[in-house]
């Protein structure tokens, strides 16, 4: 394992559906994921990913609560990814598309699993029914998961 490098995720829910984004360019292109990215020098976690929410929904918020925290290795990459996984579920704004990232609201029940990150499916049924986790995935390329480990945790 190499060095690590600290990134958020942020998911907007609300009775019935979440806002998920279709990521346009660079890292996940071509998938349905929540809106998040790096964390800035001398960014809290949080700042950081208020930020990415509103540079890429153009949405804002008051408060997050943070629900999980994955590390993310890929085979062959010498750096580990350290995703911090928020919630909320008050919005100001509406979702408008930007250059990195196009809004669409999705009915729990219909959220496109096939077209996210393989190991979504794994934690967030746990985001979903508000329970908080702790992870660890390791990839071969983007589609294949080699091993994980995913457990709940009472408090973050």
């Amino acid at each position: 394992m190499g060095t690590s490098r600290l990134y958020t995720l942020v998911l907007v829910l609300q009775p019935q559906q979440v806002l998920l984004g279709m990521k346009k360019r660079g890292f996940g292109a071509g998938r349905w994921n929540g809106f998040g990215g790096k964390v800035e020098e001398g960014e809290t976690i949080e700042d950081a990913a208020k930020r990415e929410l509103q540079e890429e929904s153009g949405l804002t918020v008051d408060t997050l609560t943070k629900m999980g925290h994955i590390v993310f290795e890929f085979v062959g990459e010498p750096e580990l990814m350290d995703v911090h996984i928020f919630c909320t579920d008050s919005i100001h704004g509406t979702p408008t598309e930007s250059d990195e990232m196009r809004p669409r609201w999705f009915p729990l029940d219909q959220i496109p699993f096939a077209d996210m990150w393989p190991d979504d499916h794994y934690w967030f049924p746990l985001l979903l029914q508000k329970k908080r986790f702790h992870g660890y995935f390791l990839f071969q390329g983007h589609d294949t998961i080699v091993h994980y480990t995913l457990r709940e945790v009472d408090h973050m």
